[in-house]
């Protein structure tokens, strides 16, 4: 059997698959803890963590063994049935994050969907505003998924561009405007608020210090839902589990994925207690994959795994030092270090023709993968498993980086 080559399995992808992403090049074929092995053998640490879904590491051995064992014995029932599996999953959910009710589905997308019809069932069945009349406020430079409905709130011509008519019901404010915030909030037709606690695709960007925590107060003031996606931004990523405990905000609605499953699997939720969530009754919305036994284990493990081995503490801890190791970094091509935990992006000034996508070309060369974002943003966000040891090591490669392209 012919052994194909990076260059063989591009080709293959490129002839074979749709053109929707453009990926660095490098193929992978492994993966643990911290590092990624491409076909050739040559070993790379992940500072991506597929978009925040690897914080436990690649292959974590618990969640691996959540997932075979459920996997052989009882993997989808629908929701036709009952499983013995769910209602353990719901319970220590509910218990963990402190709301009355979890609704299970697969994808972040399908979740912040799910957050967004319960805000409107709720607008019309307990707020009572008119039918067909309710309004969620959004913030430019969001990113929900790519649903239509979602890229209808998009401020990115990349995620909305040529997919019109767009779903209506939506008023765009700038990110971290409290006042716009406000001054929206007046209408009595606004139902929900939905935001992101820290802008991850948009770059990392990070709001004032106390804006979740007003913004929060301000709904409330004006019976209008608090809506928290914490896809990227949840499970440990920021330093704490969730990125709004650094206020201690308590969404009306939390939305959680990715890093839920430790990467291993596609499993979402939404969180909300019973006055929101009970307004869906049954047939009204579901998933065939949303709440099975597979999901629902791999889940339980993978939060195990994050308070087992206090990952939020370490990605507190280390974040720190990678903020302060790259401000240091002696490059005119660096413009802003932001972040907060081990969410964090550095901006990049193109100079001499290079941008950020040289960069990380330059990085995979030299054994770490990052990706741009919105072309001169790179995000730097590796599993929360790293040890300061693997950081300092990693810090070594960047910093090499940045000197060889002389800039």
């Amino acid at each position: 059997m012919v052994q194909l080559t990076t260059r063989d399995y591009i080709a293959k992808e490129d002839k074979f698959g749709a053109h929707n992403y453009h990926p660095i090049p490098v193929v992978l074929s492994k993966g643990e803890g911290v590092f990624v092995w491409d076909v050739e053998g040559k070993r790379y640490f992940d500072f991506l963590a597929a978009y925040s879904a690897v914080n436990q590491g690649h292959c974590h051995p618990k969640i691996v063994k959540a997932l075979t064992e459920q996997a052989e014995t009882l993997a989808l029932t629908s929701r036709a049935f009952y499983n013995n599996t769910l209602g353990d999953w719901e319970e220590y959910m509910t218990q963990l994050f402190g709301y009355d009710k979890m609704l299970p589905m697969n994808s972040g997308a399908e979740a912040d969907e799910t957050a967004l019809k319960l805000i409107r069932k709720w607008a019309y069945k307990v707020k009572g505003i008119p039918e067909n009349e309710a309004k969620i406020v959004v913030c430019d430079g969001n990113f929900h998924g790519r649903t239509i409905t979602i890229i209808s709130m998009s401020s990115d011509p990349d995620a909305y561009s040529h997919y019109g008519p767009y779903t209506p019901g939506f008023v765009n404010i700038p990110y971290n405007d409290l006042q716009r915030l406000e001054d929206e909030l007046k209408d009595s037709n606004v139902a929900g608020f939905l935001v992101e606690p820290i802008q991850a695709e948009a770059g990392v960007y990070v709001p004032e210090d106390g804006y979740l925590k007003k913004a929060a107060e301000l709904c409330k003031k004006h019976n209008v839902l608090f809506v928290a996606d914490e896809v990227q931004t949840g499970l440990a990523r920021t330093g704490k589990m969730l990125a709004c405990d650094h206020e201690n905000v308590r969404p009306d609605i939390l939305v959680l994925g990715k890093a839920l499953s430790g990467g291993m699997y596609p499993v979402s939720c939404v969180l909300a207690d019973d006055e929101i969530m009970l307004t869906i009754k049954p047939g009204e919305h579901g998933s065939t994959y949303g709440g099975n036994p597979i999901a629902g284990r791999v889940a339980m493990a993978a939060l195990d795994v994050i308070q087992e081995e206090k990952l939020a503490e370490n990605s507190l801890r280390l974040g720190e030092i990678f903020r302060n190791e790259m401000k240091a970094i002696p490059s005119e091509m660096i413009e802003i270090v932001r972040g907060k935990g081990l969410l964090n992006a550095v901006a990049i000034k193109p100079v001499n023709g290079k941008t950020a996508w040289d960069v990380c070309v330059a990085l995979k060369e030299n054994g770490l993968l990052a990706k741009p974002t919105h072309e001169h943003i790179i995000r730097f966000t590796p599993p929360l498993v790293i040890t300061e040891e693997q950081l300092m090591e990693a810090i070594e490669i960047i910093k090499q980086t940045f000197k060889e392209m002389g800039i």
